[in-house]
């Protein structure tokens, strides 16, 4: 199969090409029919790159990482072509749309929606986590929705297993993140581990809830610059709907520092799973210590303390004026 021959009813070995269903950094995917019409997914690498052996490991690394991965969140895979002149995958196909998908129709999500969301995608990483597997590029594109409500984790095509070999470094691949999901440890160049991911779920939580990712730019090395040295935007100017639990729970995820977010996916389920009954305390974290904006009762608290301040300042300076002029005077 060519270029010029993918399109529907084009063949690949024994499935049927019904139409392109995605474009990838390196690969194509394609909704598929096998000989006893059950629909599949082929995500198959560019023409352009087939038979580079860089590639065909990176496919077979994504199959060996899927196939030790068997959760209902995280998309199944089914078959692997070992032909190096035309490597493909077959994966389940699941019906539905991407996270992208639905919040370009919707721009931001009910904060019970995104709670139900983001206790799914926590699971299917923590999952996967446990499996020794970090998937390192989580993003909108890269999570499914299914018609009820069920969230699951496609490509793992960048993923790392605990003991595999390290990726070389490409600053402008999408292959090893995307800016806008990119932690400061990845965009520095480091191999990640759990907390990368929960950092990458942390920024969609933000998108759910905002309607824009914490930190844009006009080029990828503005976003990552702000990655790793701007704060967080404020969540609650955004979106003045969001409880101070939830805005707590989101800039753990985002914390620069990895060891002061969530140290893994099934902690950061736990929290999403009773932000009702959380201690605010422990999303305090120094100059980012205000969570929430303060409450009318909190705002005339604050007001009549710097009046009192203001007034008292004012009979401080009158009476040592006074004091100055009757000294003078005599």
């Amino acid at each position: 199969m060519t270029a010029n021959e993918v399109g529907p009813g084009a063949k690949l070995d024994q499935f049927t090409i019904v139409k392109a269903i995605g474009h990838g950094a390196y690969s194509d995917v394609y909704l598929a029919e096998d000989p006893a019409g059950r629909q599949v997914v082929l995500k198959c690498p560019h023409e352009s790159i087939m038979g580079d052996v860089a590639t065909f490991d990176r496919f077979r690394r994504e199959l060996e990482i899927a196939r030790h991965l068997h959760h209902p969140g995280i998309q199944r895979p089914i078959e692997f072509t070992e032909n190096r002149s035309r490597p493909y995958m077959v994966m389940e196909y699941v019906e539905g749309e991407t996270l992208r998908a639905m919040l370009s129709r919707e721009k931001r999500l009910s904060v019970d929606k995104v709670v139900d969301l983001g206790q799914q995608l926590a699971a299917a990483m923590a999952y996967a986590h446990e499996q020794g597997v970090v998937h390192r590029d989580l993003k909108p594109e890269n999570v499914l929705i299914t018609p009820d409500g069920r969230l699951v984790v496609t490509d793992f095509g960048v993923a790392l297993m605990a003991g595999a070999r390290r990726l070389t470094w490409r600053w402008f691949s999408t292959a090893l993140g995307t800016p806008d999901y990119m932690s400061p440890e990845q965009i520095q160049g480091k191999r990640g581990d759990a907390r990368t991911d929960v950092y990458a779920i942390g920024v969609m939580l933000y998108e759910m809830l905002a309607g824009r990712v914490p930190w844009d730019g006009d080029n990828a090395l503005s976003v990552m610059s702000q990655h790793i040295n701007s704060p967080v935007p404020p969540l609650h100017e955004l979106n003045k709907d969001v409880p101070p639990p939830i805005d707590g729970i989101v800039r753990k995820c985002l914390r620069k520092d990895p060891n002061e977010r969530y140290e893994d996916a099934a902690t950061l389920k736990a929290d999403l799973g009773r932000w009702r009954d959380l201690n605010l305390t422990q999303f305090i974290f120094g100059d980012e210590a205000i969570i929430a904006p303060p409450s009318n009762s909190d705002l005339r608290l604050v007001l009549l303390i710097f009046a009192i301040s203001a007034a008292f300042l004012t009979a401080s300076i009158f009476l040592l004026v006074l004091v100055y002029l009757i000294g003078h005077a005599h």
